[in-house]
């Protein structure tokens, strides 16, 4: 009788953890993009980490495992997946790059600040093209065109951005003859620390690969030895050996942070260092 409590809740916390797991394992296995629903990416997140967590807590019984196991599941799959920041900040900074040389085009062209921002809205590169339409909703309903700027620049949220709304800004004072130029110098400088993010995060793709192998390697080794030789992690069902565990999870927590911030690129200064609020009081 005494053990068929304890049973019957493991067996509840396994069929729990599948139920949680298996749906979040469908939709990675079918592809599809939940990072384009944030509150959705979120769900399946939450999802996956309760349920490997549940499941390990089932099969185990100890709480010091399901809660690595949850914490596993959330920063995992995004720590040793692919560099998708990186990516994206290319991304972030070659849009710009091209905004930039639209602006420029466009006011070359006899059109003044404001009529090439609003005109640039509908051609702007992929990446910035709501934030440039937001910018344009700005100005729209009465915005100043400094605090517009300065709100666009913190939702691309690089540097590049903060050059770029700040030259504009500042030829909003006066008339800048040489904005098309420094347009043009901008636009240069963008791409070129796009060209040195896609090296830097080549050469660190090393890293992120050595990580890979030394989490696989490891979890490989336990579930082995798990399977093959149960009675090695017997010292675990203690108090003192959950003490131990937690030791354990937390010295490998710290050593996967070092390495992950080595793979991870510095990002460089924000000129503008305001909040978004900020820019709209």
């Amino acid at each position: 009788m005494t053990t068929v409590l304890p049973a019957s809740l493991g067996g509840a916390a396994v069929g729990l953890g599948l139920v949680l797991l298996l749906p979040t394992l469908t939709l990675v296995l079918a592809g599809l993009r939940t990072r384009a629903n944030p509150a959705r990416h979120l769900l399946w997140k939450t999802a996956a980490a309760a349920g490997a967590g549940m499941l390990t807590w089932g099969v185990t019984g100890w709480p010091v495992a399901a809660a690595m196991a949850a914490g596993a599941a959330w920063w995992l799959p995004t720590a040793l997946g692919p560099d998708r920041a990186t990516s994206a900040e290319v991304a972030r900074i070659e849009g710009v790059a091209g905004w930039t040389e639209q602006l420029r085009d466009l006011i070359t062209a006899s059109a003044g600040l404001r009529q090439a921002i609003s005109a640039s809205a509908d051609i702007a590169p992929d990446a910035v093209r709501d934030d440039v339409r937001a910018l344009v909703r700005d100005l729209t309903t009465g915005t100043d065109l400094e605090k517009a700027l300065d709100a666009f620049a913190h939702r691309v949220d690089n540097e590049t951005a903060d050059l770029v709304a700040t030259a504009l800004s500042m030829a909003s004072h006066r008339h800048a003859a040489d904005l098309g130029p420094l347009l043009t110098s901008l636009a240069e400088a963008a791409r070129d620390r796009a060209a040195m993010l896609v090296r830097t995060s080549a050469s660190r793709a090393r890293t992120r690969t050595s990580v890979r192998i030394i989490v696989t390697t490891a979890a490989a080794m336990v579930i082995g030895m798990a399977f093959l030789n149960g009675p090695y992690f017997a010292p675990l069902d203690s108090a003192a050996g959950q003490l131990v565990l937690a030791l354990v999870g937390a010295v490998w927590a710290a050593a996967l942070g070092w390495l992950l911030r080595l793979s991870n690129p510095p990002r460089a200064q924000r000129v503008l260092s305001a909040h978004p609020q900020e820019a709209h009081t």
